[in-house]
């Protein structure tokens, strides 16, 4: 996948993660870092199961990041969560 490929796909990963995990967007450019982190994320833990990660600018790929990019998201506020106590 091309680079602007990997943006738009983590743009609209992260995006729809933050919404599904604190209903509310984390930032333009948070959302893209987190979405492709996700995407890489995501793609390792569907392989540890056996499936195929990301595979393309696609439906498949698109839910591969969502996943991952919650796993991320969640531990982003357990961390950040942890230091404000």
């Amino acid at each position: 996948m091309s680079i602007i490929a990997w943006i738009i796909l983590g743009l609209i990963a992260g995006f729809i993660a933050s919404r599904i995990v604190n209903k509310a967007g984390e930032g333009f450019l948070l959302d893209i870092v987190l979405g492709i982190i996700g995407a890489v994320v995501g793609g390792f833990i569907f392989s540890a199961f056996g499936a195929a990660g990301v595979t393309g600018l696609n439906l498949y790929s698109l839910i591969v990041a969502i996943v991952g990019a919650i796993v991320v998201l969640w531990l982003y506020h357990a961390i950040t969560g942890a230091r404000r106590i």
